[in-house]
């Protein structure tokens, strides 16, 4: 193991996955993870919002003395990873650039909150790396306030997949991009809702594979499950800008164990709340 810290940040548990991943490949990591979910969730804020939650959340990690900063929410890559590279002194990495240099299919479907939907970004970034691709994105705005909510279960949810869903297959895409860290909690769901022929992608898998030039090339990669084992985070730090206890209960299924939990407070909190 390394001695350098990664910093991940998202507006509440969905980041968790893009963290689970980097555990698994590189067990024992030091990580830093911010759970804004004083705010959450982003998806619906306006562009100016989402770019100076971004550059405060950004300038707090640097203050804790991270190595490298994680953008594990799709959304501020999407409209503010200009805006994280400025004002970090460390190396940043995105989600979408990271599986954009993997695509190999033709046609393209993207689930997203509102925000990284309209912004286009996964088009954009896809299209540079296959001028021809055709991407089909899609906002998926009651998908994350239902899995902070814990509501996995809830038949309204199947419903909504299903409505999300549907302009995507019409389309007859080859592969849908989970364009949302909370969404890879939905992959039993999307695996029941979606034909075998069509690929479900995790973003946070590239993402991860990226990190080897910094961590190091593991020796045996693990993989994200539904019923994940537990982890070991004795290199962790948990931070909410919410309450650390329901953020506590929520994170546990998804790491195996209770996180101890701080709650820090983000000077611009109410000022764009």
């Amino acid at each position: 193991m390394n001695g350098l810290r990664i910093g991940l940040f998202d507006s509440g548990v969905g980041g968790l996955t893009v963290l689970r991943r980097l555990l698994e490949r590189h067990p024992g990591q030091p990580c830093l993870y911010l759970a804004d979910s004083a705010r959450v969730p982003y998806g619906g804020r306006s562009p100016l919002q989402i770019r100076s939650i971004a550059a405060e959340v950004i300038s707090w990690l640097i203050e804790q003395r991270i190595d490298a900063v994680v953008m594990a929410c799709n959304t501020t890559n999407a409209l503010a990873y200009d805006v994280a590279t400025s004002v970090a002194n460390v190396p940043v990495y995105g989600l979408i650039d990271s599986v954009a240099r993997t695509i190999r299919w033709q046609r393209v479907g993207v689930l997203a909150t509102a925000a990284t939907a309209r912004s286009g970004a996964y088009a954009d970034q896809i299209r540079r790396y296959r001028p021809h691709a055709q991407v089909h994105e899609q906002g998926c705005p009651q998908f994350v306030p239902m899995i902070e909510a814990g509501r996995l279960e809830d038949p309204m949810l199947r419903r909504e997949a299903q409505r999300y869903l549907s302009p995507l297959l019409a389309s007859r895409v080859e592969a849908v991009l989970l364009g949302c860290t909370h969404y890879p909690l939905l992959e039993p769901l999307l695996c029941e809702l979606l034909p075998d022929s069509v690929a479900l992608v995790d973003p946070a898998q590239a993402l991860t594979e990226r990190l080897d030039s910094l961590l190091g090339r593991p020796e045996v990669p693990l993989h994200l499950s539904t019923r994940p084992r537990p982890l070991d985070l004795s290199g962790c730090r948990f931070c909410v800008t919410g309450s650390p206890e329901a953020f506590a209960r929520a994170a546990e299924p998804w790491l195996g164990t209770r996180p101890m939990v701080e709650s820090v407070t983000l000077r611009a909190e109410a000022r764009a709340s």
